[in-house]
């Protein structure tokens, strides 16, 4: 099937465009952006003029940035496009709900992807805890901004999320393989004074039988981490490296048994499943504890953010 990639920038190129390239279910027909684009394939600045020039485009995957994606996205809807959304799927959780609505109305699959979800232990992690009494639960996601952003304005503007890029990451992950559902009970958010959104949070839980706390931090140098532990009266697990290893009580777990390798590649397996089926998957639990952290999140200003 043929799909049109919206936003060639580091993402775009780094994951989907390979991913795309290497998967039997997509032709990449067109790419929309400002700047970026993919050799051998038609080039567009504006999503209008490819939408109206490629109507045998039935999907269109979009990887730009949450503020500006609300317009495209509804722009390729009512154009009859099914559609994929990045990362967080939207700026707002309001704009979301608006774009199920315009999926349902036009008939179009809308896929709100969260690629972390797809590392190779999330499943069997999730598997593990399903009849696990969780005595205590912590996330540690810490990692080098100037490493994954370098130059990325947005992120640090009303939108743009700042530390809870990387943090939603894990947020998604926690909603998948948590058999009980948290809520949000505080936050502390340190904002440089040059910026509008965190550099780091400390987030606290609710949860029937455990204490649940997290830690995003976006300074760390050196090794990065991506860790979530779980302790339960039947033993404890860990997840690495982003949901790639996970551990049984210090003891490494198999290896991931799917033959469709990476994130990226399976988030493309999803969609030509739901496009096939004409499904919309639009979970938005991750999105909400970002929401929540923000309204609830004593802010705390910090030393200035400087590449």
């Amino acid at each position: 099937m043929e799909i049109a990639l919206v936003g060639i920038g580091k993402i775009a190129v780094d994951q989907h465009v390979p991913s795309i390239a290497n998967s039997p279910d997509w032709e990449l027909t067109a790419t929309v952006s400002r700047h970026g684009t993919v050799e051998g394939v038609s080039a567009y600045t504006d999503l209008a003029t490819m939408l109206a020039e490629h109507p045998e485009i039935r999907v269109v995957s979009l990887c730009v940035p949450p503020v500006p994606r609300f317009e495209m996205a509804a722009q390729a809807i009512r154009a009859g496009r099914h559609v994929m959304l990045e990362k967080p799927p939207g700026a707002t959780l309001s704009e979301c709900h608006t774009l199920e609505a315009l999926a349902r109305e036009h008939r179009v699959t809308l896929y709100a992807s969260w690629h972390s979800r797809e590392a190779a232990m999330v499943a069997p992690a999730k598997a593990w805890l399903a009849d696990k009494q969780l005595t205590k639960f912590t996330v540690t996601w810490k990692e080098d901004v100037r490493r994954w952003h370098p130059g990325q304005e947005w992120i640090w503007q009303p939108g743009g999320l700042g530390v809870f890029d990387p943090g939603i990451n894990a947020l998604s992950i926690v909603t998948e393989i948590l058999p009980e559902p948290v809520h949000l009970t505080s936050a502390k958010l340190e904002v440089p004074e040059n910026c509008q959104a965190p550099i780091g949070a400390t987030l606290a839980f609710a949860h029937p039988t455990a204490s649940v706390d997290m830690v995003f931090d976006w300074r760390q140098t050196g090794d990065q981490t991506w860790e979530i532990e779980a302790e339960t009266t039947q033993g404890t697990l860990k997840l690495l490296d982003g949901g790639a290893r996970m551990q049984i009580d210090g003891s490494e777990q198999g290896e991931d048994g799917d033959a469709l390798k990476g994130e990226y590649p399976r988030l493309y397996a999803n969609l030509a499943r739901l496009v096939a089926a004409g499904e919309i998957s639009m979970d938005l639990s991750p999105m909400r504890h970002v929401a929540d952290a923000f309204t609830l999140g004593h802010r705390t200003l910090t030393e200035p953010f400087h590449e």
